[in-house]
């Protein structure tokens, strides 16, 4: 006659779940880091590749403010120099005349960028949407 043991047929009583938290730590790292992307929505109004459509020749051409920012942070509407405060109360009046008022900002090469920020800065309290940025072309 055969003796068995009790320690042979033990039943299992834990259950093994590393391979479940490791599961659920991929998860969690796969939500980390696809969730930043998702909140952070920006619109942006790209140019497209498509000419504009032909304009009446007849029709007059908008007119477009220049606001030029020279290297010590003096700021020019259409060749006027003014303050700030002069500036945002002169957009404030030609956005009053014109709703759909556009202006081309440009900067000179060494201005310090702060200059550069408290116009911007003004044209956004203005609510104005038409702003274009003007670069300098590069040389040949």
């Amino acid at each position: 006659m055969k003796k068995t043991s009790r320690s042979t047929h033990h039943t299992l009583n834990e259950l093994n779940i590393t391979p479940l938290l490791d599961l659920a730590f991929v998860l969690l790292v796969i939500f980390i880091i696809t969730t930043p992307q998702m909140v952070n929505n920006l619109e942006m109004f790209l140019p497209s590749g498509k000419p504009p459509p032909a304009a009446d020749p007849n029709a007059p051409k908008p007119k477009v403010n220049r606001i030029v920012v020279d290297a010590t942070g003096q700021a020019f509407l259409n060749d006027q120099a003014m303050t700030l405060q002069v500036l945002k109360d002169t957009l404030k009046q030609m956005k009053a005349a014109d709703p759909e008022l556009g202006v081309v900002v440009k900067a000179s090469d060494d201005v310090d960028y702060q200059y550069m920020v408290n116009v911007l800065d003004i044209v956004q309290q203005m609510e104005i949407t038409k702003v274009g940025l003007a670069t300098d072309a590069a040389a040949p």
